[in-house]
């Protein structure tokens, strides 16, 4: 599962917390609602849920959410997140779209 900060260093932490929180937390949610977009408390109840089923602490995924907003895979307006417009087509498709094919698309030009 998800090791400490002090198993690993800081940006091996960081990418392990994108990895978890878009497979497990936000991709599902964009595929169940079937909308880009996301409010900060369909994140939660989303959160809440994992949580307790993988029995964590709530700050994991908040950080790894943080995180894929610095990398661009979700944008933030307001209350919204909403996912990156290179990713739409996978929503659509109802494809599987993991972080390494989410990074990959937002990062090329």
């Amino acid at each position: 599962m998800l090791l400490m900060l002090s198993d690993k260093g800081k940006y091996a932490s960081a990418t392990e917390n994108r990895r978890f929180v878009w497979s497990e937390i936000v991709w599902p949610l964009i595929l169940e609602i079937n909308d880009v977009a996301f409010s900060l408390k369909q994140f939660q109840a989303k959160r809440e849920q994992i949580c307790k089923e993988k029995n964590m602490t709530k700050t994991i995924p908040s950080r790894g959410l943080v995180s894929l907003m610095q990398k661009g895979i979700i944008l933030k307006e307001k209350n919204i997140y909403s996912i990156h417009f290179k990713l739409i087509p996978y929503m659509r498709l109802k494809a599987v779209c993991d972080y390494a094919t989410a990074i990959h698309e937002v990062r090329i030009r």
